[in-house]
Parts: structure tokens; C-alpha cells; sequence
């Protein structure tokens, strides 16, 4: 039997793929589908997020942003969706991020990175500022200008991991609603893990997957630390936007990401405050005023929500997949903001697939 510690979109999706090759397996987390997952915006977006120096994250990206459509698909085939588009069933859309400059000097360092992916030989389309306001009319008329990344894509998380958990459901798979306290250990091996009360007892297993996210650290020695992000929810009748819009508002970044029942997603603060998720005026703020500095109607919409979520971060920004160097402990955490992104390549390295891609994240990097 397999224990994934972690009932996160990454820790479920493991689940979900064990399941379907006829695997035992268990499930456990104190409050599944809450931590880093529930925050998140969802964005499927490689290419509008590339950074200097981390081409191998691009990679990754790229290769789990082709995998998400049949991801999509063979979810809602297990989870039971009525018959339509596949992607519906967690609001799976593909049109494409739009980053935009607020000044003269914000595009100046959008111009810079456009450079920077001519020479990866990435697909993005240079727009006037006008050109950006055609696509998304409710942009201020102070936009100077922006990028498409018409191959990005973006998803809800609150929706993927309702449907890993109906997929699950559908093939019984155990869900113990516990916290681990610790890994058992026999003759240098994971052996499984001791849950904590009302439990209080070893759980035995031939593998253990951590997925723990920003707590993974907590239970093994891995490089793995929490980065707070604050994140606003905001609901109209109609959606404000057709597509994802990523900013920068004098060197300040933000991202507006809708949802198709009008919901719009606004984050995301970036602060290295330990185990903090208090949600502050000021992260509330800073959000809004420069989301207001890109679409003005923003300040109309409803504040339905504020929330701060954990992001598992590693020193390189890459994730730790695959086997950890412990027999029967197999590491599935550290992505940064990019966890829904990998969920479906982090499955195929974990279930023994993309063995070239698993190498850009081994967690052997850091032994």
C-alpha cells in the first residue's frame, strides 16, 4: 500500500493515478483540499511566469501545461461528469495570458523579458497598449502596452481537487483526516507514518509519498519553506475579464485571473514570514490599489473573499519529485507557485514516467 501524506492537488492527483493503475492507496491529511491548493489562482501560465535563469522550471511547466487537456478529460470521466467539455468540470480554459505594463519603465521590463523569450524560442505576441484594450476593453487607457501568451491556460484548483476527491471516491481509496506526526523507520527504510490523535497509531505502508507542501520540512529533512501569499477574491454577475491579465504597476506585480461564473482572482503577495497566514490590511491593499491601476471597475466588484495560503518554496524555485534517497520515501513537494501547474507531471514522475524531466527534479540535487 501507498500512504501520500498531503490531500493537495498534488498529493490527490499521486492518489488519483495510483488508483487508476490498481494500487492501494491511502490518503492522509488533517483538512484536506485547504492549505496552498484552496488559495491558489490556478494559473496554467509557463510562459508569462519564465524568469531568468530558470529554464529548467520552464520546462516543466511547459511539459505539464500539454498534459493538463487529458488530465482534465480522464478526471471528469472518473469523477462522473455529465457528458460536454471535458475541461468544464473544472473550468479548464485556454485563451491565453495577457501581461501588461502600466509605465514607460514597466514596459521597458516587459520589452527586456520579451527578448528573453524570443531567445527560448517562445510563442508571445508584442501589443500596443490599444491592441491590449481590444482584447480586454476593461483595461485602464494608462496600459502602455503588453505580451499574449496565447498557449497559456489557467483552471479552478477549488474545483480540480473537488473532482480528484469524487474520482477517488468512485474508487474507494481510504482518506484518514489526520496529522503525521512522524515517519516510521525500520533498518534505515520508511516503513510508513504515526498519526496523531484521535488516531494515535502506525500506519504501515510499502511507500510513502510526502506531499505535505510548506510542512514537508516538517517530517523530513528536505529544503523546503513556507512563502506567505495574500490572495482577494472578487464576484460581479458578469465576468470583468475574458482571459488571465498579469501586471506590473511600477515594478509592482499582480495577476487577475476569471473565473466563468464571475468570480475574479486577485494575488498574489510574495513575504517570507515563517508559518504565518494572518490576512493584513496592507497585503489587502497593495492588491487592490494595483489591480485598480490595470482595470478601474474593479473597486465595483464584490470582496468576497480574503485568504493567505503557504507556498512550499526551495532554494532553486524547483520542485523535489521523485525518490529521496530513503528507501520507501518518495518526495513530492517544493513547488513554489507552481503547484496546480505540475500537478499532472508531478503523478507521471511519481508513478515512474517522464524520466528525463524527473532528473531536472530530483531531490538527489540537494544531497
Amino acid at each position: 500500500m501507498d500512504v501520500i501524506v498531503g490531500g493537495g492537488i498534488a498529493g490527490l492527483a499521486i492518489a488519483w493515478r495510483l488508483a487508476r493503475s490498481g494500487r492501494p492507496v491511502t490518503v492522509v491529511d488533517p483538512a484536506p483540499c485547504s492549505g496552498a491548493s484552496h488559495a491558489a489562482a490556478g494559473m496554467l501560465a509557463p510562459v508569462s511566469e519564465v524568469t531568468y535563469t530558470e529554464e529548467p522550471l520552464l520546462r516543466l511547466g511547459i511539459a505539464s501545461l500539454r498534459m493538463w487537456p487529458a488530465f482534465a478529460a480522464e478526471l471528469a470521466a472518473d469523477a462522473g461528469a455529465a457528458s460536454g467539455e471535458p475541461g468544464a468540470l473544472v473550468d479548464l480554459r485556454e485563451d491565453g495570458t495577457l501581461d501588461v505594463a502600466f509605465s514607460a519603465d514597466d514596459l521597458a521590463v516587459l520589452d527586456e523579458l520579451a527578448g528573453f523569450m524570443d531567445k527560448l524560442g517562445l510563442r508571445v505576441e508584442r501589443l500596443t497598449g490599444r491592441e491590449c484594450r481590444r482584447l480586454e476593453p476593461m483595461l485602464s487607457p494608462a496600459v502602455r502596452g503588453g505580451l499574449l501568451a496565447p498557449d497559456d491556460a489557467w483552471v479552478d484548483p477549488r474545483r480540480v481537487t473537488r473532482a480528484l476527491r469524487a474520482a477517488l471516491d468512485r474508487r474507494g481509496f481510504a482518506l484518514i483526516p489526520a496529522r503525521v506526526t512522524g515517519l516510521l523507520r525500520e533498518a534505515g527504510a520508511v516503513r510508513g507514518v504515526r498519526l496523531a490523535e484521535p488516531y494515535a497509531r502506525d500506519l504501515h505502508a510499502d511507500r510513502v509519498v510526502l506531499a505535505a507542501g510548506a510542512w514537508s520540512g516538517e517530517l523530513a529533512d528536505v529544503p523546503v519553506r513556507p512563502v506567505k501569499g495574500q490572495i482577494i477574491r472578487l464576484r460581479s454577475p458578469q465576468p470583468l475579464l475574458t482571459r488571465c491579465v498579469r501586471g506590473m504597476v511600477h515594478g509592482s506585480h499582480v495577476y487577475l485571473v476569471p473565473r466563468g461564473d464571475g468570480e475574479l482572482v486577485v494575488g498574489a503577495t510574495q513575504e517570507e514570514l515563517g508559518f504565518d497566514t494572518r490576512v493584513t490590511a496592507g497585503g489587502v491593499y497593495e492588491l487592490l490599489r494595483d489591480a485598480h491601476e490595470l482595470v478601474p471597475g474593479v473597486t465595483e466588484l464584490e470582496l468576497a473573499e480574503t485568504i493567505a495560503g503557504l507556498r512550499p518554496g526551495t532554494p532553486d524555485n524547483l520542485p523535489l519529485i521523485g525518490p529521496s534517497g530513503t528507501p520507501g520515501l518518495v518526495l513530492a513537494t517544493g513547488h513554489h507557485r507552481g503547484g496546480v501547474l505540475l500537478a499532472p507531471l508531478t503523478a507521471a514522475i511519481v508513478l515512474g514516467e517522464q524520466s528525463e524531466l524527473a532528473a531536472l527534479c530530483s531531490p538527489e540535487r540537494f544531497r
